[in-house]
């Protein structure tokens, strides 16, 4: 049997968008304001609205738990992502690889189903070129695609599977341009109509990815912080 290619796709900010309803929940019911001119440093950008005092780190853990507990909903598909997967589905397996709690799974799994994207859903916490090279071990592909946001996850799977091909995606762009390129990622497309294009070359030639000269802390940036 002629082995197929594998992508494994993130999902907040690759497939869904999250920052953006997240701040609308936070405005609408937590009178917070969510300033995301600040990028992703979540310590400095959420102020509350009543005295404009900064919410402690401490606090927004437990806000985005009830959100991913009770407001997904709320999300909605990055432009292209559903037509665009469905399509690379065709020719390939797809998985989603997410940093949720194990407990969401199944949420996850209806949540992308409502919007028209179907596969295997895998949680996972912290770097997860672990996971995925669990998954590589199931599903033995021909080729691996992996696609998120996050400039570290791309470190992790160089470090854990440096022979998968490594796509850094971030797809909402009032946050792509406060996020840098990672080095660990071969490529950065923001958008899923030039992205198709690039993994379905990479899965028509089957070859595994070149090696790359990574730095220790690019690989495991958790032990340089």
């Amino acid at each position: 049997m002629t082995k197929k290619p594998l992508l494994i796709s993130d999902c907040d900010e690759v497939l869904l968008h999250m920052v953006v309803p997240f701040q609308q929940w936070l405005d609408s019911d937590k009178h917070i304001h969510f300033d995301l001119e600040n990028g992703s440093d979540f310590a400095n950008a959420l102020r509350h609205k009543h005295d404009g005092t900064q919410v402690l780190p401490e606090q927004i853990w437990p806000m985005l738990k009830e959100f991913f507990d009770n407001e997904m909903h709320r999300q909605e598909a990055i432009e292209g992502a559903v037509h665009s997967i469905n399509l690379l589905s065709e020719t390939a397996d797809v998985v989603i690889l997410t940093n949720l709690l194990d407990d969401r799974r199944e949420a996850r799994a209806a949540q992308l189903r409502a919007v028209g994207i179907d596969f295997p859903v895998y949680t996972n916490q912290g770097g997860k070129g672990e996971l995925l090279n669990n998954i590589i071990a199931e599903f033995e592909p021909a080729v691996t695609v992996f696609v998120d946001d996050l400039g570290h996850q791309h470190g992790s799977v160089a470090k854990h599977a440096p022979d998968v091909w490594r796509l850094q995606m971030v797809g909402e762009p009032i946050m792509a341009k406060h996020i840098k390129t990672n080095p660990a990622a071969h490529v950065r497309i923001d958008s899923w109509s030039k992205a198709v294009t690039w993994i379905s070359d990479k899965f028509d030639n089957a070859e595994p990815a070149p090696a790359m000269d990574l730095s220790s802390q690019v690989l495991d940036p958790a032990n340089h912080a």
